[in-house]
């Protein structure tokens, strides 16, 4: 599977879902050419009107399958991902990517939580990663596992806290493993599995990742 397959909106649904969107209802008519249902969610969101997204906005907007709020983290991710122009802000269009992101990553999420329990395990964690071409030794699995479990978060839900990594956390692990590997492979000229570092070099490479 390519990592970059994956993304998706909409609200939690049935228990044991992945998360998304909050519902919300959206006053005014879509610009012309824009898909009316899509400009719909953008309004929503765009709770004061001003024609973009705020990284606010999306926080309140993204909930995850138990109702907890996304990851604060996830959606800093997100908007570097997708807030193309640097504005700090996502316009309609930038948000029409946004939007197709979390739908495909919604459908990735219900693959591999196959227990339906709302959240990834470790098994199905190291299932995923492998099946993304990242073959992480045990230690490597039970690191990812314990830094974006919901347990080592703060964050409480009315519904109690779902053991394991939600979907907001899982996304952001994914995105990292994908980015830190890049960012290996770019220094790894020799294909060989090992790298030579200097100090900088390392601190540029931690650095310029989200």
């Amino acid at each position: 599977m390519d990592i970059d397959a994956y993304g998706g909106y909409g609200g939690p649904g049935a228990p044991g879902g992945p998360g998304g969107f909050s519902r919300g209802m959206a006053p005014g008519g879509p610009p012309p050419g824009a898909d009316p249902q899509l400009w719909s969610w953008f309004a929503a969101v765009d709770t004061d009107r001003s024609g973009a997204i705020t990284a606010v906005e999306l926080e309140r907007a993204l909930i995850n399958g138990d109702w907890t709020p996304f990851d604060l983290d996830t959606v800093k991710l997100l908007m570097s991902m997708f807030d193309v122009d640097r504005s700090g802000t996502i316009g309609f269009n930038e948000f029409s990517g946004l939007w197709k992101y979390i739908k495909d990553w919604q459908n990735v999420f219900r693959h591999f939580d196959r227990d339906r329990s709302g959240s990834i395990d470790r098994n199905e964690l190291r299932d995923a990663l492998r099946q993304f071409g990242y073959n992480l030794s045990p230690p490597l699995i039970e690191l990812v596992q314990a830094k974006y479990d919901i347990k080592a978060s703060n964050v409480a839900s009315a519904y109690g806290a779902t053991p394991g990594i939600t979907f907001d956390r899982f996304v952001r692990a994914c995105v990292v493993i994908k980015q830190l590997s890049g960012a290996f492979q770019s220094l790894d000229t020799d294909n060989d599995g090992w790298v030579q570092i200097n100090y900088d070099q390392f601190m540029q490479t931690v650095l310029s990742l989200p």
